[in-house]
């Protein structure tokens, strides 16, 4: 690991010299579409392989559909056959998860709003790798949805969903995407009753209309070669079924509604406020993307040197921090600016933010902001990519969102090249004091 990490501190220091990563990418016979990195560093494999099954595909009124779905791939198998017509025999929970630890090999998964999928990491030696692809290619074709091991899910999920309640800083979150989005998928979130809609036909369902082999995306980093990634992905996806035509991922109907701002107080115990300040704002592949993290980086992105920061917390010691980010998805995705304050100070620290936020737009940050936001976004880039999990976790990304695949490449390029008049129009894009939203737990 020491020597990858060397190696891509490397790259980055000779960007303009040297790829700092090497993607390739092809397209399988069943349609799977492949991103891989020949990495010989460790004898380790990470893979995973995503599909377009977030929570925003979730049947109505059963929001948590998407969640279940993936929780439960390894909770069983039913018996299957294999490519080649062998049979292959049900195993339960214990059996899967013995045999995944027999081999020392990793398999995780989850659910996001876009996306969903398992992630598998094992040892690049055949006997290892061969039985730990075969285990997550099952798992991830041929779940069981066993009904009492559903139930007993669902009973954790409901009583997870009880204690977020408790917690202001989830109120808040769950209150402030419904407050942006709505109506749509994106502002929907699980509860009880939604939960406890859903039923194992719903899953077998889900499963079978969104995990299918022409929409799979597989990424993989590590000990092999083209060759052998190529055996891999389609070991993983050969059971796979062949689904139909979904919406493009790029936009996805329902469009993102440009809703009114809402200001939503709700009480709560707690001794601080938390608030949540935002609007929809970044679609992924947008080419406002690098103006808007060099800018934001200035506004609220860069910690204890950020402008917020400084009015917030420096200035007037509202708060002990204050941050925000833009969070591109496949439609637009939250601009989110977030802190927790006293009570008594809550309309203060909102005056502050927003007079914060107005002026950066009608002024844009200085000279000397702009380059010290670029070179601590240009220093820090190692640190994105120093580790095989990091670096598997962009190729997902760009293969999912169909990025550019030389975005790791460029990306130092991409952020010094960013001046002041595209920060400036890139914000006044798609951020307007007079469009965002304010959730508020816990005010007086």
């Amino acid at each position: 690991m020491r020597k990858l990490i060397a190696v891509l501190l490397m790259v980055v220091v000779h960007g303009a010299a040297h790829a700092a990563l090497q993607i390739q990418n092809w397209t399988l016979a069943n349609g799977a579409r492949v991103f891989f990195v020949e990495n010989h560093s460790l004898p380790v494999i990470d893979a995973s392989v995503e599909f377009d099954a977030g929570g925003r595909r979730d049947p109505p009124g059963k929001s948590g559909t998407a969640a279940l779905t993936n929780s439960m791939l390894a909770r069983g198998t039913r018996e299957g056959r294999g490519p080649n017509g062998e049979a292959e025999p049900a195993l339960d929970e214990a059996r899967i998860s013995d045999a995944f630890a027999d081999i020392a090999a990793q398999r995780g998964g989850a659910a996001g709003a876009d996306r969903s999928g398992l992630t598998l990491r094992t040892l690049s030696r055949s006997a290892e790798r061969d039985r730990a692809v075969l285990l997550a290619a099952r798992v991830l074709a041929q779940p069981a949805f066993p009904e009492s091991l559903l139930q007993r899910d669902k009973a954790r999920t409901v009583a997870s969903l009880r204690e977020q309640l408790t917690r202001p800083e989830a109120i808040a979150s769950k209150a402030f995407w419904r407050t942006m989005y709505g109506a749509h998928p994106y502002g929907n979130e699980p509860t009880e009753a939604s939960v406890g809609a859903i039923t194992r036909a719903d899953l077998q369902a889900f499963h079978a209309k969104y995990y299918v082999a022409n929409h799979a995306v597989v990424a993989m980093i590590g000990d092999m070669t083209r060759d052998q990634a190529d055996a891999i992905a389609r070991q993983l996806t050969a059971r796979l079924p062949q689904g139909g035509a979904l919406p493009p991922l790029l936009p996805v109907s329902p469009a993102v509604a440009s809703t009114p701002p809402r200001e939503q107080r709700i009480p709560h115990p707690a001794s601080q406020a938390h608030i949540l300040i935002g609007m929809p704002a970044l679609q992924r592949g947008d080419p406002d993307f690098f103006p808007l993290l060099v800018g934001n980086y200035v506004l609220g992105g860069g910690g204890l040197v950020s402008r917020l920061t400084n009015e917030v917390r420096e200035k007037r010691g509202l708060t002990y921090s204050v941050n925000s980010f833009f969070m591109p998805m496949a439609q637009p995705g939250p601009f989110e600016i977030g802190l927790q304050t006293a009570k008594k100070q809550t309309n203060d620290a909102l005056k502050v933010v927003l007079d914060t936020v107005n002026g950066f737009l009608a002024e844009g940050p200085t000279e000397t902001e702009v380059k010290a936001a670029k070179d601590n976004l240009i220093g820090g880039f190692p640190l994105r990519i120093d580790n095989n999990r990091k670096i598997l976790d962009n190729i997902a990304v760009i293969g999912f969102y169909g990025m550019p695949l030389d975005y790791l490449d460029t990306w130092t390029a991409n952020v010094a090249k960013v001046g002041i008049p595209e920060i400036r129009a890139a914000f006044a894009r798609h951020v307007a004091v007079d469009r965002l939203s304010t959730v508020i737990v816990g005010a007086e």
